[in-house]
């Protein structure tokens, strides 16, 4: 079964064009003897420009879903397409070439380089890429989450929410056509965790970026434009624009199944 937004609404987005489709993904670890199937049939589309929230209990493959979704992981079986490229067969240098050019990722930790400046860290993977870098827009980027005076301060000096919003800066720096966001807030307490949530979703909003993000937390799901709920390695359902209730809700059933 592929899942999709089932119909537009006004928090969510109703576009055409697909950032990411996954068809018959299965994630099989260990061998014959011990398998571990951590992703079962899972087909999913992820709409260019929208905001998605994967949630679930532990164990329930969502952290995997990325892993493959971002192309840092191989499935067992089945198909995922980024941006239009089949990512079927590519080698492991191809994938790290198509990571670098159409994917940003965001992590709980912040993954900065404690001896570098923001300025630095916030250019590093484009430098290292030979990648040019659009100072406009990048000038638009820092403005935009507040790090103008910030860019040549260490990592070290800023506060925990600061080095996020510089790291999201990161990711986005090359344009990439899809941002993972890996527990974004997950080391963030609670006032700031919403600042960047909001950040992430104006970014989608104003600025057409797509966001894929991984969660265990229902009331940072409820910002997404929908979000895909999981257990035991498949897709239960997909909420568009959920409460936090109604999620709450769904991830306790999960875990009482």
């Amino acid at each position: 079964m592929t899942w999709t937004s089932t119909a537009p609404s006004a928090a969510t987005p109703h576009l055409e064009q697909t950032a990411i489709e996954m068809t018959s993904v299965t994630k099989v670890y260990g061998d014959r003897e011990n398998p571990v199937t951590a992703l079962n049939d899972v087909s999913l589309r992820i709409p260019t420009g929208s905001f998605t929230a994967i949630v679930g209990p532990s164990g329930s493959g969502k952290s995997t879903l990325l892993h493959c979704g971002a192309a840092l992981d191989s499935p067992t079986s089945g198909t995922i397409r980024i941006a239009g490229t089949d990512l079927t067969g590519l080698s492991e240098t191809k994938r790290t070439l198509l990571r670098r050019d159409l994917i940003g990722f965001v992590f709980q930790a912040y993954n900065l380089v404690p001896s570098l400046t923001i300025g630095q860290n916030i250019t590093l993977p484009a430098r290292l890429a030979g990648s040019t870098i659009d100072r406009d827009r990048l000038a638009m980027l820092v403005e935009r989450v507040g790090l103008t005076d910030r860019l040549n301060h260490l990592p070290g000096q800023l506060s925990g929410g600061q080095q996020q919003r510089a790291a999201i800066v990161r990711a986005l720096a090359t344009d990439p056509a899809v941002v993972f966001a890996d527990e974004p807030t997950g080391a963030l307490d609670l006032r700031t965790g919403h600042e960047v949530l909001r950040l992430l979703r104006n970014l989608v909003d104003d600025l057409g970026q797509t966001v894929v993000m991984v969660t265990h937390d229902p009331s940072a799901a409820a910002r997404a434009h929908r979000s895909v709920v999981m257990a035991n390695g498949s897709i239960t359902k997909v909420l568009d624009a959920p409460t936090a209730a109604q999620l709450s809700y769904e991830l306790i059933n999960q875990e009482d199944q």
